[in-house]
């Protein structure tokens, strides 16, 4: 029999890009009435200054969900400042900052670049712990997370208890080849940005491709470790496409489907 003990708890919540050309107010909305439990908040249209960042975290509580990260651009290896993303997330009451692994893929990065991503994430990760604040890479084509055996790679040099990555299937993948690179980096996994697309990086319904997400799901449960699944783009962006992705997204969150 199955220990349910030991089973991790998966959060179903939803990436705000997802809803690009919605306002805070709105997808909080329609976030809530899709029965999800949670948002990553993006700086890229959403979070752009700190009473943005305070007004979604307020939207956000006030619906009964929760805040699962910052959802940044900044660019490991470019030694920013990043006390912008610092105080986003602070203001947003946000435990993980999303980063990225570099502007290049890792084929074509120098030694000397992979040596400065790996020494501007530590500094960022540094700084992050000292507000109680996470890090974790975009697991993303034409950055230094372009593959399991390349994020592996770069978390290796890091080699810090307050980086892990996210990681979602690249597009073109077989489903058997989107699982393998999963289990490769599940021990450093803290985060799932959730779709399905097709091989030309077609949006389709998250069921499209059911067997691979319940598959995903069982793995994740089954780690022990509780996991945020979050949507991230829909099919034509639509809204009401969010409803029927996040049906089947809380369905197999509980292993129901």
């Amino acid at each position: 029999m199955i220990d349910l003990t030991t089973l991790a708890d998966l959060t179903p919540g939803i990436c705000s890009v997802t809803l690009r050309t919605h306002g805070i107010d709105e997808v909080v909305r329609i976030s809530s009435n899709a029965g999800l439990a949670g948002i990553e908040w993006g700086t890229d249209v959403h979070i752009s200054d700190s009473e943005a960042a305070a007004h979604a975290k307020e939207a956000t509580m006030a619906a009964g969900l929760s805040v699962l990260s910052l959802g940044s651009y900044y660019r490991c290896g470019a030694f920013e400042d990043f006390g912008r993303e610092l105080d986003l997330a602070t203001a947003l009451g946000a435990p993980r900052i999303r980063v990225w692994a570099g502007e290049l893929g890792s084929a074509e990065a120098t030694e000397d670049q992979w040596d400065a991503v790996v020494k501007d994430a530590r500094r960022i990760a540094d700084l992050a712990a000292d507000r109680g604040i996470a890090i974790a890479f975009e697991y993303h084509g034409n950055t230094l997370t372009d593959s399991p055996a390349t994020t592996l790679d770069l978390l290796n040099r890091v080699n810090h208890p307050n980086v892990g990555t996210y990681w979602q299937p690249a597009v073109g993948l077989s489903d058997k080849q989107a699982l393998e690179s999963l289990h490769e980096v599940l021990p450093h996994l803290v985060g799932v940005h959730c779709f399905s697309w097709g091989p030309e990086g077609e949006r389709l319904p998250l069921r499209n491709r059911k067997l691979l997400w319940q598959t995903v799901t069982d793995v994740l449960r089954g780690n022990g470790k509780d996991m945020d699944i979050m949507l991230e783009f829909v099919e034509d962006d639509l809204p009401e496409n969010v409803l029927n992705d996040a049906a089947f997204l809380h369905t197999i969150t509980l292993g129901e489907d």
